[in-house]
C-alpha cells in the first residue's frame, strides 16, 4: 500500500476511534468519500484488505490503525 494511503487510513482511523471509541469498526470503504473518483487507489486499498489479509467487511479501527503502522 502507498504511503499517502496508509497515512490517509491511519487519520481515519484516529478520527473514528476519537468519535465513537476504541471498539469502532469500519471498512475499507470509510478511507474514500463516497465517489469512486480514483478506481485504481480503491482496488489499491480493497486489495490490501480482502487480498493481502483476508479481513471481514468490518473490522476495528485500532486492529487496521496497528496493521498499517506496522507496515513501514
Amino acid at each position: 500500500m502507498r504511503a499517502s494511503l496508509r497515512e490517509k487510513a491511519i487519520a481515519v482511523c484516529d478520527r473514528k476511534i476519537a468519535q465513537k471509541g476504541d471498539a469502532v469498526g469500519l471498512s475499507f470503504y470509510a478511507f474514500f468519500a463516497n465517489k469512486n473518483n480514483d478506481p485504481a487507489l480503491l482496488m489499491e486499498a480493497a486489495t490490501w484488505w480482502i487480498e493481502t489479509h483476508q479481513l471481514d467487511h468490518f473490522e476495528k479501527a485500532s486492529k487496521i490503525k496497528k496493521m498499517l503502522q506496522a507496515q513501514v
